[in-house]
Parts: C-alpha cells; sequence; structure tokens
C-alpha cells in the first residue's frame, strides 16, 4: 500500500513525514482491525500479511477500509491523498533477514507472492486496489471486481491478468 508520491514533490520534508505518519496510522489501524500483521514500512509504502483462513478477504476489507478513509482526509493545498494498492495470495517464507555483522536483523516475509504483490501496486493507478487473476477467483462471488487486463510486471517473464477491486 502506497500514498500519493506526488505530495513528496511540492512540501517540505518534515510536513511529508508528518502526513505519512498520518497516513499510516490510518493504514495501519485498518490493517490490525482485519487481523493484519504490518510487516514493515518502507518509504511511503506499508507492507501487510494476512494469514489463515479469509486471508484475501480480510486483506482487501482492510484495503477497501484504507481506500475510503484516505480518500476522505482534507486536502492539503492542491494535494488530495491517494492509495495504489497490490494484493497477492500464495506462499512465503517469513524469518529474520539482515546482516549478523551490523547486528541488525528485520523478520520479514519474503518470495515471489511478496514480490508479485509490490510490482501489482507498482502498476496501480491513483486509488485502485490491484489483485492478480488468480485471487480474483477466489473472492470473485464477494467483491465486485474490474477486469484491467493483461500488465507486464517487472521481472516477470509473462504478462499478468490484473482485476481492479470496485468494492
Amino acid at each position: 500500500m502506497s500514498s500519493d508520491k506526488t505530495i513528496r514533490q511540492k512540501e517540505k520534508p518534515d510536513t511529508v513525514v508528518k502526513l505519512l505518519n498520518q497516513y499510516f496510522d490510518v493504514m495501519v489501524k485498518e490493517i490490525i482491525a482485519q487481523s493484519g500483521l504490518v510487516d514493515k514500512f518502507m518509504g511511503d509504502c506499508v507492507m501487510a500479511v494476512f494469514k489463515g483462513e479469509y486471508h484475501l478477504d480480510k486483506a482487501i476489507d482492510a484495503s477497501l477500509a484504507i481506500r475510503n478513509k484516505i480518500t476522505a482526509l482534507p486536502a492539503i493545498g492542491d494535494f488530495s491523498p491517494k492509495v495504489t494498492i497490490g494484493i497477492n495470495s500464495g506462499e512465503m517464507i517469513s524469518g529474520n533477514i539482515g546482516s549478523a555483522a551490523l547486528k541488525r536483523l528485520d523478520y520479514t516475509a519474503i518470495g515471489d507472492t511478496v514480490n508479485t504483490a509490490q510490482r501489482l501496486e507498482s502498476v496501480a493507478e491513483e486509488g485502485q486496489i490491484v489483485i492478480a487473476e488468480s485471487c480474483y477467483e477466489k473472492i470473485k462471488q464477494s467483491f465486485r471486481c474490474k477486469r484491467v487486463g493483461e500488465k507486464s510486471l517487472k521481472n516477470k517473464s509473462i504478462d499478468l491478468v490484473v482485476y481492479e477491486v470496485l468494492d
């Protein structure tokens, strides 16, 4: 989940930090409300993991709530906050990753499933929640989606059919 990148170009760094923290608070509350785990903050992005039965539904419910709440925040000058969200489901590996020499390890999730989620987020447009076709097949009875089409994702040998979650 990523916040809008245009504000970083127009505002002072301390203003951007304050706004990002405000946006992250909104996102984290919704992730936790759906039993998600915040894995990490990366720049203006939040990586969250949802486990167990109905994990995909929970991730989408959290994402819809995040999109609605961030979009409802007041504009700052000519800037209106928006998010881009990519969701994927599948196996991943989690563990302590980092440098023993620096004595700094972070517990995180890695693998193709995680990478694909990030690539999906990178092709999402402002306000979009995008999922792979394999996820769509699992949730199509519960959520209204629109087929976006085939997208070329970085470091993927074949294009991926992508859907936008509407509600």
